[in-house]
Order: structure tokens, then C-alpha cells, then sequence
């Protein structure tokens, strides 16, 4: 594991428990009863689906948005539905991304009317924090396969299953992908995160790469690196069928725009 994924898991470690101290697992769990279904996260039927991001903070590129306010929130939120994005994540990570579970609700509630998923996003290490994404708003999870020992990670996949979330579970790496085998199930898609963990530098070429190293059947998402309409569709033409999009769109000028270009651009060579 990379320094800068140890670092992370050790901090959501003790942000998962400082909060099972306020509220303990049984206690949640009873709160996420009785919530209503969630929404699935499946691709379309053709053209590139874009899972798009709200991410306020970058370890490498710096501050994204000044603002952190329900209302910008949800107004990020309505030009990505608007725009056709077929799921929202949300990054939750407070200390390199500026990120807080209290997020996810005014997003959830502006996406859950439209049939949009909310997805979360940071660097989940326990259980607990399957439940508190659910308790959140949230549709889904995203999971690091590298961050997680196998027993840890079934159980966190058993949950989410339970809740009736997706998850995202994400690699970085041949060893990775070849790893995730093991998982694949109808609830659970699979990323590659072309970014190198040591550096933070992307590398797209891995995409490329690597794409003959998914399990077979799952629903792959390409992570990272991903600018304009013209990189979307050389993923789809790889066999990508949907994209993880943060960056790009939250420095863009006309977000919206960008995923429809993407949605328009990529229908003819999707797979």
C-alpha cells in the first residue's frame, strides 16, 4: 500500500470510530431500516454513462470549488441530472478533499426525485461506514480493493448488498483487477483508477492497458484522466462502459455541456 493510501485509511479509521462512539453500529443500523429503496446504478443502453463528481478538493490540483453550501450542493447537483449524468458522487474525505458526510443529503435530495444515484465516495476502511453512507442518502459506495483485507471487504460488500446499495469497487492495478474476480456480482461494478498513487500523476495509457485484465461480465468503469468527449469515446471504443468524472467537471465553465457531449459522442462506439 502506497504511503498516501495508508494515510487515508488511517484517518478514516478514526473518523469511523469517533462516530461509532456518538452512535453505535446497532443504532445505526436500526435508523437505515425502514429507508426508502435505493437507486440502482446500471449503464445505458448505449452511449458512455457518466458518473459525475462533486469533488471540492484535489490533492493534486488544489481547491475546486469555494463553496460547500447545501445550496451550491444542490445546484452542482441539478446540471449534472440536468445534463444526463446517471449517478452523482459525492466525495466525502474532510481532510485532502474538503469533503463531509453531511454532503450527501441535500444532493440525495435533489437527485433521488430525478431517479439518480448517489454514490460515495471516499476511503472506506469498516462496515460502520457502509451504514452511515445509507443512513446519508447515499445509493452506493465506492470501495478500494487495495485499502481492504479480503474479510473486510466481503463483509462490507455482504452489507451493501443487504441495504440494497452498489459499489464501486475500485483497482488500481493488474494485480488488482485480477483480484476483484472474486467480487463481481450484480451490485458490484468495477474501476480502474489510472492514477499513480505514489506520484498522484494520472496515466491514462493503463486504461488502455489493462482493460483485458477486468473480470469477465463486469460493468467497467474508467477512473481519472478522463478531460473531453474525445477521451470518453476512445474508453468506450476499449469497452469501457461507464466513466468516473470529477476534476473536468468541476473546473469546467459549462459542466453541463461536457457530459453532453460525452453522452452524444460516445453513442455510436459504445460496446
Amino acid at each position: 500500500m502506497s504511503d498516501f493510501l495508508h494515510r487515508m485509511a488511517q484517518s478514516s479509521l478514526r473518523r469511523a470510530q469517533a462516530a461509532a462512539q456518538n452512535e453505535p453500529l446497532a443504532a445505526l443500523i436500526k435508523r437505515c431500516e425502514g429507508l426508502p429503496d435505493t437507486i440502482p446504478l446500471v449503464p445505458a443502453n448505449n452511449g458512455m454513462s457518466v458518473i459525475a463528481e462533486i469533488k471540492l478538493q484535489s490533492p493534486a490540483e488544489g481547491r475546486l470549488s469555494g463553496t460547500n453550501s447545501d445550496a451550491a450542493l444542490t445546484a452542482r447537483a441539478q446540471c449534472y441530472i440536468d445534463a444526463g449524468a446517471c449517478a452523482i458522487s459525492v466525495l466525502t474525505e474532510p481532510d485532502r478533499f474538503a469533503g463531509a458526510l453531511h454532503h450527501l443529503a441535500p444532493v440525495a435530495a435533489c437527485a433521488h426525485p430525478a431517479k439518480v444515484a448517489v454514490m460515495r465516495k471516499d476511503f472506506l476502511t469498516d462496515i460502520y461506514q457502509v451504514y452511515e453512507a445509507r443512513a446519508a442518502g447515499a445509493d452506493g459506495v465506492l470501495l478500494i480493493k487495495r485499502l481492504l483485507a479480503d474479510k473486510v471487504l466481503s463483509n462490507m460488500l455482504s452489507a451493501a448488498q443487504d441495504l440494497g446499495m452498489f459499489v464501486l469497487l475500485e483497482a488500481f492495478d493488474q494485480h488488482d483487477l485480477e483480484q476483484c474476480d472474486r467480487y463481481v456480482a450484480d451490485n458490484v461494478l468495477i474501476g480502474l483508477n489510472c492514477r499513480d498513487l505514489t506520484t498522484l500523476q494520472i496515466d491514462p495509457a493503463r486504461c488502455a492497458e489493462l482493460i483485458g485484465h477486468f473480470p469477465a461480465h463486469a460493468i467497467k468503469v474508467a477512473e481519472s484522466g478522463i478531460h473531453s468527449a474525445a477521451d470518453a469515446r476512445a474508453l468506450a471504443n476499449q469497452g469501457y462502459h461507464m466513466a468516473l468524472i470529477g476534476t473536468a467537471l468541476m473546473k469546467a465553465n459549462d459542466p453541463a455541456a461536457l457530459i453532453a457531449q460525452i453522452r452524444q459522442q460516445t453513442v455510436r462506439s459504445s460496446r
